[in-house]
């Protein structure tokens, strides 16, 4: 079996570009916004993010992850990753793609879920960027890693469906027009069933939709709503993708979007390993720099092995997408591994900088408090630990050897 992540010439053209429009473009412009909590001027900072959108699609760099007869790039998964990782050297550079978190998992779900006149009506706007949505599955009462426990619910009245419920964490709520939400329909389902829950369009506002608050985070609160569902009324039109099949396309929507965190979590890591050895390069210490030192190449050592590591899991799960085969697997231990090496590298990099690291006078204080949400963001590490496990003795059940289970790989 080849295995073989060399870019076509046209691929590694457009990875040059996007390159060259990330670092030439895109971080000069966006130096004084990139970090949210720190923006003086909001109507400045809509101002310059909406002029760079404009060139970006100007550019062709527009919807990576999008068929082109939907305006997008076209691009497969392993070409994905390339574009991804380049867009993310800067926070704002996926969005200003329109290839980021919650819009362009919710592209994915509507292109492959929704009726036609749901993808005019909610598609085509997020593919224009004149909208923005928000995906609402997460509860504070019940563990937001078993959507079977879902609480919120939806009880059909005529030709509509009354939901009632409690939502938190809702990433992009308050920028949101619409919503694609998750409520429990079917109440004569066993426990645990995967086909008690339904998903909802829910155009916002809306009478009903009640933002209580944004939840403040280690980063401060900057998007994540609690929202309270009262009595909200929805047309039986406005389910998306089939009645108890919100667990289907809640879980279809979070595989590729936890490959896409993982691509550009790997940006932010490279980014801090790069730092992490201009420090070591610059800084001397007790007769020597602290690149001469080995406790030092020990950390720049074993956060190059990490980023390799995270580099081939990351394009070999991409590749298993792009050809079609069960990808569950190597998505789920790429999700893990990357996310807590994107906390260790950010972590090694800190320390070499000392006390500067610590400090806000670089990026890596804020981006160490960015990288603890990945090891809970779409399924906490132990959810996935669980489920590598259960596959990998499934695999082992079934052909006495657990070869499957670690990437089928020919060796």
């Amino acid at each position: 079996m080849a295995i073989d992540f060399t870019l076509a010439p046209e691929h590694e053209e457009i990875r040059r570009r996007v390159r060259a429009f990330i670092q030439e473009t895109v971080i000069p412009a966006v130096k004084e916004f990139d970090d949210e909590g720190k923006v003086t001027s909001r109507q400045e900072y809509i101002h310059a993010i909406l002029e760079l959108r404009g060139k970006a699609q100007a550019e062709g760099l527009w919807l990576p992850h999008m068929p082109k007869e939907w305006g997008g790039m076209g691009l497969g998964h392993v070409e994905l990753a390339m574009v991804q990782s380049e867009a993310a050297k800067t926070r704002l550079g996926p969005w200003i793609l329109n290839c980021a978190a919650p819009d362009e998992g919710n592209m994915h779900t509507l292109l492959h879920w929704g009726t036609d006149e749901q993808k005019e009506k909610y598609l085509r706007p997020l593919l224009q960027g004149v909208k923005m949505s928000c995906f609402a599955m997460t509860e504070p009462e019940v563990a937001g890693s078993d959507p079977t426990l879902i609480r919120t619910n939806a009880v059909k009245d005529g030709d509509e469906w009354v939901i009632n419920g409690h939502k938190w964490f809702i990433s992009n709520a308050r920028r949101a027009s619409f919503a694609i939400l998750i409520a429990k329909t079917e109440f004569d389902v066993p426990e645990g069933s995967r086909g008690a829950n339904t998903a909802f369009l829910v155009d916002l506002p809306q009478e009903g939709w009640n933002d209580v608050r944004e939840v403040e985070t280690m980063h401060g609160s900057t998007g994540h709503s609690e929202i309270v569902i009262t009595d909200l009324r929805v047309p039986d039109s406005q389910i998306l993708g089939g009645r108890g099949n919100g667990h289907r396309l809640g879980q279809y929507r979070l595989g590729p979007a936890r490959l896409a965190h993982c691509m550009r979590w790997i940006s932010q890591a490279e980014t801090a390993l790069d730092m992490m050895v201009d420090r070591a390069l610059n800084r001397y210490s007790h007769g020597s720099l602290l690149a001469d030192k080995q406790g030092i190449q020990w950390l720049i050592a074993d956060s190059a092995m990490e980023l390799y590591q995270c580099k081939l899991m990351v394009l070999h799960a991409a590749s298993k997408i792009d050809k079609g085969e069960d990808f569950r697997t190597e998505v789920s231990m790429a999700k893990h591994f990357v996310a807590n090496s994107l906390n260790r590298i950010v972590d090694r990099a800190i320390q070499v900088h000392g006390a500067l690291g610590y400090s806000t006078d670089t990026p890596l204080a804020h981006m160490f408090q960015h990288a603890r949400w990945a090891r809970f963001a779409d399924g906490a590490d132990e959810i996935h630990q669980m489920r590598i496990a259960e596959r990998t003795i499934a695999a082992y059940q079934a052909t006495g050897s657990t070869n499957a289970a670690t990437g089928g790989l020919p060796l």
